[in-house]
């Protein structure tokens, strides 16, 4: 089937960087009565056969040969109007704005990519010169307007080709932009992309210009601070109100000096901010000369900062820039960069197809609802446990929800199965020890480095081995404090940094959030080494929100009561249950029923607690403005505050 035939093709090129990021180019088939082409806003690597939008070729042509406004608006208007009216009954979506050169290049099969490698030639100021050399049979289609200019453009262009040559070309090249690619093959197809890309690939080697971008990791750990203040600096809105954004260090490579394609513009914008130390008066500096906030920003020595409303969204800007980025560089072989002039960079950023474009890929961007929709959630010892618990109940309030966990494995499952259940979230993992200060600083960096900061940092991770003061060992008492007291220390430490770094220059308060017990506010039996480092981390709750509050940052702690359904009670090999009967520390009790029934006779709600109430008091934490320092029991009325 052809509608199989061209799926698999636009599924083959899509899936690989080389030709198309961010889901640029489009595809089509063609039969003698029905163009099927790639509709806007579906990603080739994704397309279905279903997806195609069926246009009657006879209606398309008619864009050509009817007379049209003089005016661009008015023209273009008119040809989106004749090109959704060539979509069959039976199809939906909206084709793509090329949809009239898949129909004029008289091949059965249609692929239109923009690989950097091509581009390094289509943005070269050398690039039509080249061009003939390289590629004598090619078409070259200097830089017009997309839309019904270019088409009509690339409809003359054909015509006197086809007169000079007596035959249609298959492959065309449009400056500033990318190639089109007919044959009536897949097979012809797949050779003319090779040898398109070989013949590059030798041009390249033999002017010695490198075809991977010439980046460098440099040291995240002089930038890491830069993150999180762009993360406000660029967000939408004022004050308090500000909606900050997610930034992805994308490491150290040379920007562009403007814009070199519409997907460039469409994506980073047209122009990168470049500072040795971006402040708010930069980013309204960069406001005032170009009408936008950038979505690049160049540090030198520190590295490309990327943002976006989602991680996804930050991952596809620093994707573009790097792109461009290569592009330069492989311009260097054709005589260098020619950028897009003033005019023609503004009619994309204004084009009502670009702006429909975008809308379409931030709806195929994660855009969760709920209390924490924009928010950076890191949970610890969320592997398992009350932790996952919490962090699932974070995801579904909308929260990007980083789970940090010693056990890295048990981490990256956790968070692929919070990614799988709430598709509107989006979730990762890091590894941390946070008894280990190295770890600890690297989880944060690790954050940092991949969303620009941390909203709401959930210090969960914890232990607990239960024992008679008379026979407890120092080693499991060391073991317990080290976690449960000088861990949550140790990422208050190297958390708070990053946070107060992204409060500096306005914004909603951030939030750090320890997740206590109920034994941090009364005394344990047989468990000092547990209550006591709870109830030390109570006291450091305070003294922390004492000393964060003049950086905006809020510090409390939620005390549970027990989490009977969880491994840290229920594990039948080292549960609590199991401990507590062993230890005698349930005075008759038999076995693990028993040790259960006694300690849920203790709550008057008659339960034990569940990760949705400790979620609950975590989100009250976050909302209420006027609270930190405190610690929120959350027991079903077993311990009541005095």
């Amino acid at each position: 089937m052809s509608l199989e035939t061209i799926t698999a093709l636009s599924v083959k090129y899509g899936s690989d960087p080389a030709y198309v990021l961010a889901g640029g180019g489009n595809t089509s088939v063609k039969d003698e009565k029905f163009l099927y082409v790639k509709p806007s806003g579906v990603a080739l690597a994704k397309i279905k056969p279903e997806n195609f939008v069926k246009m009657e070729r006879a209606l398309i042509e008619k864009i050509f040969t009817c007379e049209m406004p003089a005016d661009v608006a008015e023209r273009e208007a008119v040809a989106k109007e004749r090109m959704m009216a060539a979509v069959c009954p039976d199809s939906a979506g909206r084709p793509s704005v090329e949809a009239p050169l898949h129909e004029l290049i008289p091949y059965r099969y249609v692929v239109h990519l923009h690989p950097a490698a091509v581009n390094g030639m289509t943005c070269a100021e050398n690039g039509e010169k080249v061009c003939a050399e390289l590629f004598p049979d090619a078409l070259w289609i200097s830089y017009v307007d997309p839309g019904y200019t270019l088409s009509r453009k690339v409809a003359d262009e054909m015509a006197a080709y086809r007169k000079t040559r007596g035959c249609d070309p298959k492959v065309i090249f449009l400056q500033n932009h990318g190639v089109f690619v007919g044959a009536d093959s897949d097979a012809e197809i797949d050779a003319i992309y090779t040898s398109i890309m070989s013949t590059l690939q030798t041009a390249y080697d033999k002017a010695g210009v490198a075809t991977a971008l010439k980046r460098t990791e440099g040291n995240f750990e002089e930038a890491k601070l830069i993150a999180p203040k762009l993360r406000t600096i660029l967000g939408n809105g004022e004050g308090e109100a500000i909606q900050r954004k997610f930034i992805t260090w994308a490491g150290e490579f040379e920007v562009t000096d403007g814009p070199l394609s519409p997907d460039h513009i469409v994506y980073a914008k047209s122009f990168p901010m470049v500072s040795a130390d971006p402040k708010k008066e930069d980013v309204d500096a960069y406001v005032k000369a170009n009408g936008f906030k950038p979505l690049v920003v160049a540090v030198p020595g520190k590295g490309v900062f990327c943002a976006g409303d989602s991680l996804k969204g930050a991952g596809t800007v620093a994707a573009l820039a790097a792109d461009a980025g290569l592009v330069k560089q492989l311009t260097a072989a054709f005589g260098g960069p020619h950028y897009l002039s003033d005019r023609d960079r503004l009619f994309i950023e204004n084009w009502e197809v670009e702006s429909y474009r975008r809308a379409q890929a931030a709806k195929s961007s994660p855009a969760a609802a709920g209390r924490l929709k924009g928010k950076v959630a890191v949970v610890t010892g969320a592997a398992q446990g009350f932790g996952y618990g919490i962090a699932e109940e974070l995801a579904r309030e909308g929260a990007l929800v980083v789970i940090a966990d010693m056990n890295s494995e048990g981490a990256r499952k956790a968070a692929e199965t919070i990614q799988a259940e709430y598709p509107a979230v989006e979730a990762f993992s890091v590894a941390v020890n946070i008894a280990d200060e190295a770890s600890v600083e690297k989880m944060v960096a690790d954050v940092t480095r991949a969303c620009g900061g941390i909203d709401l940092f959930v210090a969960n991770a914890g232990v607990l081995k239960a024992g008679s003061v008379k026979t407890f060992s120092l080693k499991d008492w060391e073991f317990v404090t080290d976690i449960n007291y000088n861990g949550y220390f140790l990422c208050v430490k190297h958390v708070s940094a990053v946070m107060a770094a992204e409060t500096a220059d306005g914004g909603d308060w951030l939030d750090i959030v320890q997740v206590n017990s109920k034994s941090g506010l009364q005394g344990s039996n047989k468990n000092g080494a547990y209550a006591g480092g709870k109830f030390g981390g109570i006291g450091l709750t305070q003294s922390f929100a004492m000393e964060l509050v003049t950086d905006r940052i809020k510090v409390n702690s939620v005390c549970p009561g027990n989490f009977f359904d969880g491994p840290l009670w229920s594990n039948p090999e080292r549960g609590l249950f199991v401990q507590y009967l062993n230890s005698g520390k349930v005075p008759g009790a038999k076995t693990v029923a028993d040790v259960k029934h006694f300690y849920e006779a203790k709550v008057p709600m008659n339960r034990g607690c569940y990760p949705a109430d400790v979620a609950k008091a975590i989100l009250y934490a976050v909302e209420q403005k006027y609270e930190t320092g405190q610690a929120i029991p959350v027991t079903g009325g077993q311990v009541m505050l005095k």
